[in-house]
């Protein structure tokens, strides 16, 4: 069962804190503030989704994750930043000198266990283009591959992708608890209002092998 409370703007580019409750973790979530100010083209998917495989994979066993690689997007990056919460509960974003870098929420599960592993990377930052730069050449399907510190990876399949205004973010789906392997991958899109982009795109995947 999770709780949350209500949530509030982000302080100097992070994440509006929304403490939720869950059997994995008491965790701060939120949206991604942080992307924004950079030349980046406004960013624009089309909400999309695919029913669930009837079969999932096999949970992991806990393992953090060391690199993320999406073929589709160009992305292949290592190491994975440890993402917490700041002093005032928010979640926390890679820095802006790290924004070529994915990070991965501690407070969760590791990407293969059973539970929604959250992972969080810049489209764009006032220095310019970052990791989620060809976000807009994702689509349903696409492979997210995590390699993990005890050797393996553990590959996700795109099943749903969700374009919101930050005003609108889906908590409990994004951070809820499931029945098996999932991940979120949070990033930033549409048009920069007040110096931050104003959407999230959150892609919501299952593990395949």
């Amino acid at each position: 069962m999770t709780t949350s409370t209500t949530s509030r703007p982000g302080r100097n580019g992070r994440i509006a804190p929304i403490a939720a409750l869950s059997a994995l973790a008491l965790a701060a979530c939120g949206v991604l503030t942080a992307c924004g100010g950079g030349p980046g083209p406004d960013v624009r998917m089309d909400n999309a989704a695919t029913r669930p495989a009837g079969q999932a994979a096999a949970p992991m066993q806990r393992s953090e994750p060391t690199r993320v690689r999406i073929p589709s997007a160009g992305v292949d990056s290592r190491p994975v930043l440890p993402l917490g919460l700041t002093g005032d509960g928010e979640l926390d974003v890679p820095p802006v000198d790290k924004a070529d870098k994915a990070g991965w929420f501690t407070k969760g599960v590791t990407p293969g266990e059973k539970g929604p592993a959250v992972l969080v990377a810049h489209y764009d930052t006032a220095r310019g283009p970052a990791l989620m730069k060809n976000v807009g050449k994702m689509k349903i399907g696409d492979v997210i591959e995590v390699g993990r510190a005890d050797g393996t990876t553990a590959t996700f399949a795109v099943r749903e992708i969700q374009q919101v205004d930050k005003k609108h973010f889906p908590t409990d789906r994004v951070y809820g608890n499931t029945g098996r392997p999932e991940l979120r991958l949070l990033t930033c899109g549409g048009p920069i209002v007040n110096g931050h982009r104003s959407d999230n795109i959150v892609f919501y995947a299952d593990l395949v092998k």
